[in-house]
């Protein structure tokens, strides 16, 4: 069985706290996305490659302070074990698993000498361990008072680092000979705060630019023009193109580095300093005004200036003496990631990259003259991405349903070019008219939904289509709509240009319709349905044809592309072929052994069967041999549909994490 090969994908997890990172060299963005890390290249090219080896959810990421290693910790069931994972960068190969921790790895540091690795367990185990990163071995562990959620390295010393949670911050001294590491409790007299991220300082006040704190070439894919049968093409604008940065200021003189001071963001929504050397709380900022919904991260800009980024979505400049605001700027969701680029331009400012809860991210241009200039550098789906459709014939675009909102993509770019949004409803499917002239949506307060795909205007509603609908399709001809809802009909709509009319509505099924599927001359469908039938319905007489039936919540159904045999599947865990005639059985496989399958695709030449479901895993077939002859593995949550590309070469998949995932496909061994 040959494994499926990952080529981009569409995703960030901003719920991790402090799961953006920048690598030393100033050029590399990492990410969590899932079970996989996203190793971004920035620059003209934008190329990603993924370091993929977790089971589940990545939960926190670290680099070293040479760039040359990446660990990253995961989430796990209840009783077992949650790894850590040592990768080198150079080769993209992992180099340790190590496991001690239980259900979660809240946090992890690297040594400034890059030679140990400090982990912090979530609240089933509570242990702070450090680690040798060269053996990958324990070297030592102890318990942590309170609930602990994050730690930090010294930047200097190697056998200090600082812990902080619940109303407790303590700096331990790691005694390596012995095996020890020895609390000392922060005095912070009657204040009482929990701390949710730690910044040590290092009290360097000369900038230290490293290299330009942006890429120096940027490439955006536009689109041309958008015909109605989608024969789109794109074009490329090139924004700037900057071979050197003439405003970075020269590198200056090694400075003395010191751990003075700590800043510690704080669940109240203040930041508090601390002296290291006598482990007291000294001060706490922004002065009279506290950051609403908390501080999520922190970080010590190239200025020597405190950088803020708050839960509800604002970034602030704090002066490191004063502690009051110098400047503020307000991003459209929270933040739980701060990255500072290297380098200092020549008017005091510098740049930074920010992830958001709402699963964007940002890069913030900061001047003292100008204040803050913000750039949206990648966006895709906070929440479960419910269904994803390709226009007939076209593989170059692809729409996806999500919470709120319908998008549009692009697939060799990985980009988003179309996004039409319907606060407080969810939208369950979508799929295209096969003419390309209209993108269809279904909601869950019952509305079918048509959208212009150049414009996203809204062309046309039907209210009251379904309780909530949750299958929808387009007839060839462009005159019909077939869809289904929860409450089990399957209703067909005359689209006229001025009027929508119901023509029929179809109840044999009691429980919800979870996918259809139509002939290309539009003379009968198929709907799979939870009540474990699956009936062909005749649509010129709007009655049914045949049924299948099975020990099964049918979860999807797709036709051959000859039409002679339909393929189903669902909560059995099943692969089924069915003859279309009369819906005898053929062929039943086993298509997982842990979880159901939530979704299926067959290629256009009929070669292939795609499956996703709650194992996570895609799963690819030989449509004639009825084995698996691929598997692909990156997502952290089910997989909720599969889509192959209308030519066949790339497979889209996307799960309850929000993760859009484009593989290669592979051709049958």
């Amino acid at each position: 069985m040959g494994v499926l090969p990952l080529e981009s994908v569409i995703g960030f997890d901003g719920k991790v706290n402090g799961g953006l990172v920048l690598h030393p060299d100033g050029r590399t963005l990492i990410y969590p996305l899932g079970a996989t890390v996203v190793v971004k290249e920035l620059g003209d090219t934008f190329a990603q490659t993924f370091l993929q080896g977790h089971t589940d959810e990545v939960s926190c990421l670290t680099v070293s302070p040479d760039g040359r290693y990446l660990a990253s910790g995961q989430l796990s069931f209840m009783g077992f074990s949650a790894d850590i994972i040592v990768w080198d960068m150079e080769s993209r190969k992992a180099v340790h698993r190590m496991s001690l921790h239980k259900v979660k790895v809240q946090d992890l540091a690297f040594s400034p000498c890059g030679t140990y690795l400090a982990s912090l367990g979530g609240q089933d185990d509570n242990s702070l361990v450090i680690w040798d990163v060269h053996s990958g071995n324990a070297i030592c562990g102890t318990p942590v008072p309170g609930l602990t959620k994050c730690l930090s390295y010294f930047n200097v010393d190697s056998y200090k680092l600082a812990t902080g949670g619940g109303q407790s911050l303590v700096v331990w001294d790691f005694d390596k000979p012995n095996r020890k590491l020895r609390p000392h409790k922060v005095n912070m007299g009657s204040l009482r705060r929990n701390a949710e991220y730690i910044t040590v300082d290092d009290n360097v006040s000369a900038p230290q630019p490293l290299q330009s704190p942006r890429p120096e070439f940027f490439q955006f894919w536009v689109p041309a023009q958008l015909e109605p049968t989608f024969s789109a093409k794109f074009s490329v604008l090139t924004l700037a193109t900057i071979p050197a940065d003439p405003r970075l200021l020269p590198l200056p003189q090694t400075s003395n580095h010191q751990d003075q001071q700590m800043f510690v963001g704080t669940s109240s929504g203040d930041v508090l300093k601390i002296a290291l050397g006598a482990c007291v709380y000294r001060q706490s900022g922004p002065y009279k005004s506290l950051v609403p919904k908390g501080v999520a991260t922190n970080a010590i800009s190239p200025t020597g200036d405190i950088v803020v980024g708050g839960g509800d979505g604002s970034v602030s400049v704090l002066d490191r003496e004063s502690m009051k605001i110098i400047a503020v700027t307000k991003l459209a969701s929270g933040v739980t990631s701060c990255v500072v680029a290297p380098g200092v331009h020549k008017d005091g400012g510098f740049g930074l990259y920010c992830g958001t809860d709402s699963c964007n991210i940002y890069y913030l241009k900061y001047s003292p003259t100008q204040g803050f200039l913000s750039e949206l550098v990648q966006t895709c789906h906070s929440q479960a991405v419910n269904d994803v459709a390709f226009p007939k014939g076209y593989s170059e675009v692809f729409a996806t349903a999500g919470s709120s909102d319908v998008r549009v993509w692009h697939v060799s770019e990985a980009r988003e070019l179309l996004r039409v949004s319907c606060p407080n409803v969810e939208c369950k499917c979508v799929s295209f008219m096969p003419d390309g002239g209209s993108i269809l949506s279904g909601w869950s307060d019952g509305k079918i939904r048509v959208f212009a795909p150049q414009t996203g205007r809204l062309m046309y509603t039907i209210h009251d289509a379904h309780k909530e609908v949750s299958a929808i399709v387009g007839s060839s001809c462009g005159g019909k709509i077939v869809s289904g809802g929860i409450e089990g009909f399957v209703r067909v709509w005359r689209i006229g240009p001025q009027s929508q009319t119901m023509l029929a509505s179809m109840k044999e099924h009691k429980g919800p319709v979870n996918s259809l599927a139509l002939r290309a001359n539009d003379s009968e469908c198929v709907s799979a349905c939870s009540d474990g039938s699956a009936i062909i319905w005749d649509l010129a007489t709007f009655h049914r044809r045949a049924e299948l039936t099975a020990n099964t919540f049918f979860k999807a159904c797709a036709y051959h592309p000859d039409e002679s045999q339909i393929v189903t599947t669902g909560t059995d865990r099943k692969v089924s072929w069915w003859e279309a005639f009369d819906g005898s059985a053929i062929r039943v496989v086993d298509g997982s052994e842990t979880a159901e399958i939530n979704s299926l695709d067959v290629s256009s030449d009929g070669t292939q069967v795609v499956t996703g479901g709650g194992d996570k895993d895609i799963k690819v077939w030989g449509y004639d041999e009825g084995a698996c002859f691929h598997v692909g593995k990156g997502h952290s949550g089910a997989v909720t549909k599969v889509k192959f590309t209308p030519d066949g070469q790339k497979i889209i998949t996307v799960g309850s994490e929000g993760a859009i995932f484009i593989w290669q496909n592979m051709p049958l061994e």
